[in-house]
């Protein structure tokens, strides 16, 4: 019984030891977040669109994307069904 407890309280040790190194990851990562869009906010009006416009070409391209997977499926699918 003494070792069911030992063991216990060794895996909630390592388990709050995992927890803490993800806590502490994800608060650099919203820390370097909040750093980006404030330098990102000082930018020119001209450089914010240009990043903007940066950024709707890449999302076009990643949904066209998408919608060439899905047509290429649809047309697997097809194929298997004759």
């Amino acid at each position: 019984m003494a070792n069911f407890f030992k063991k216990a309280f060794q895996d909630m040790k390592a388990s709050a030891k995992a927890q803490h190194e993800v806590d502490k990851a994800n608060f650099q990562a919203v820390k370097a977040e909040s750093k980006a869009t404030w330098e990102e906010a000082k930018l020119s009006p001209s450089a914010r669109q240009a990043m903007m416009q940066e950024e709707h070409e890449k999302q076009i391209a990643e949904a066209n994307a998408r919608k060439a997977a899905a047509q290429a499926r649809i047309d697997a699918a097809k194929a298997r069904k004759k």
